[in-house]
């Protein structure tokens, strides 16, 4: 196989090809370190063709009937989910999650986009006769051009669904950049949506690249709004620069999620839920439990339960029958867990297991590998319970009362979600209603909004007005309104 066979292009004005930029980085699967691909740095120049490429589809697109625009939605879902095997094993094997994780990602971009052809009904107006003596008023919602989406490493096809498909229904048009260390899935998803939905040119397009390409974006005022989906220091970047150019942001950022379990709980139910809410996608995901909050009186029942489940991960590759915990993604944020394990023990953190020493099913290199960790006396003003780690490491705080337990979560600077498990009607919802979190579980491990509704977040979590995925909020972001008075003498 050539270098040409495996170097990444970019999808512009309905066809793919090569970026004018000279560097390229290796893609690599983190279980086998098998080079898969090399994905292009793109250049200005490369953004700016995208961009233009848009602008140009948009003056079409935005006045092709909604009817039609729906047409190539459910084109485009039939399409995907015939390739559902193909996309979910390359999403395993460029992010490392196991095949049963890539397959429920599949679906929630699936679900995406199923809820945006809602958009039908979404998207329509207001009117009002005889506001004054034969005055009448009218609200209608009108597109507003070119949307650029910035994409993270941990969700490659998820992700862009957020967006996607509410930008085109709406009839804008739109620039997915995927994230350099996983951009093959959405890649190949973007060859399937090429031959088989046959979207016009410039409708969607994809491009590569770095920082170079999102300041491009960013600056270009083409590009009416943008959405980045990653962590709060670049999210605030994003959010800070494109407000400044006067486009509309979506950034959704970093996260330190609670599980509180009360002493009220089934723990036969509780346990399973919470263990994967923290171990699930090996702790790579914005909704990924990291701090266990427990009470005096279940400390050790709980402890004890969640540390036996915890063991039963086997890790490997995820591809392989039997495997149920993959690699995490890169060396790089192996490494940093590692330290962030360090870091517990030197403040006084009690390693209770040791994710450092583990087995892998199959003759793998332990490169990329990390097994589940736990540390029990935490205190909440430790570095390990205040900051994202984004791997498979838990913190169990011990507290009095439900009250103290939503202090100790509100104090967090950041504010994407929190569970609680219990029996109690009363306790759920003064969980429900004082915790200060976007999404907030009652009995469930990872609070994840179906697609009809949008992705919420608070605090250092988010930055801007309005959220990802479906719900009211995608209109309000797409669309401009527009309020027409009318009379006829």
């Amino acid at each position: 196989m050539s270098i040409q066979d495996i170097r990444l292009r970019n999808y512009i004005n309905g066809k793919f090809q090569e970026s004018r930029g000279s560097q390229y980085k290796s893609v690599i699967n983190p279980a086998t370190l098998e080079k898969i691909s090399e994905v292009p740095f793109s250049t200005r120049e490369d953004t700016k063709e995208a961009i233009e490429s848009a602008y140009e589809a948009f003056k079409t697109w935005s006045e092709t009937p909604i009817t039609e625009r729906l047409k190539y939605l459910f084109r485009m879902r039939e399409a995907i989910l015939s390739h559902e095997n193909e996309i979910a094993r390359l999403i395993t094997q460029e992010h490392g999650k196991t095949l049963s994780e890539a397959k429920g990602e599949l679906r929630r971009a699936l679900d995406n986009i199923e809820a945006s052809i809602g958009g039908v009904y979404k998207i329509m107006g207001k009117n009002n006769l005889d506001i004054a003596k034969d005055i009448d008023e009218e609200l209608i919602n009108e597109p507003l051009g070119v949307f650029a989406s910035i994409i993270p490493f941990n969700f490659p096809v998820m992700i862009p669904f957020w967006f996607l498909p509410y930008a085109i229904i709406t009839g804008n048009t739109i620039i997915i950049k995927p994230s350099p260390r996983t951009p093959n899935s959405f890649t190949q998803v973007m060859k399937i949506i090429h031959e088989e939905v046959k979207i016009p040119a410039g409708v969607i397009n994809l491009i590569h690249g770095d920082k170079e390409v999102v300041d491009t974006l960013l600056e270009d005022n083409r590009v009416k709004g943008i959405t980045f989906v990653g962590t709060t220091q670049i999210a605030k970047y994003v959010y800070e620069k494109g407000a400044s150019y006067g486009k509309r942001v979506i950034a959704q950022a970093s996260a330190k999620n609670f599980v509180v379990i009360m002493p009220d709980a089934d723990l036969s139910k509780a346990i399973p839920n919470t263990v994967e809410a923290f171990y699930g996608n090996a702790g790579q995901r914005c909704l990924a439990a990291a701090n266990l909050v427990v009470f005096k009186e279940n400390h050790e029942r709980v402890l004890k339960a969640f540390i036996n489940e915890a063991k039963n991960y086997t890790l490997g590759y995820g591809l392989d029958e039997g495997v149920n915990m993959g690699p995490m993604n890169s060396k790089d944020g192996k490494d940093r867990a590692l330290n962030y394990i360090e870091k517990g023990i030197s403040e006084g953190g009690k390693l209770v297991l040791d994710g450092r020493q583990f087995r892998i099913k199959g003759n793998y290199p332990e490169t990329n590998f990390l097994a589940p960790s736990v540390f029990d006396d935490v205190q909440p003003s430790m570095t390990i319970a205040q900051e994202e780690i984004f791997g498979p490491v838990a913190s169990v705080i011990e507290t009095n009362n439900i009250d103290e337990a939503i202090e100790i979560i509100n104090k967090s600077k950041y504010g994407n979600a929190a569970s609680i498990f219990t029996s109690n009607g009363k306790h759920a919802r003064q969980f429900k209603k004082y915790v200060k979190a976007g999404n907030i579980g009652v009995n469930i491990g990872i609070a994840q909004p179906i697609a009809w509704y949008p992705f919420a977040g608070m605090k250092d979590s988010h930055f801007g007005d309005l959220h990802g995925q479906g719900g009211d909020d995608y209109i309000h972001f797409f669309t401009d309104r527009k309020v027409i008075i009318s009379r006829w003498w």
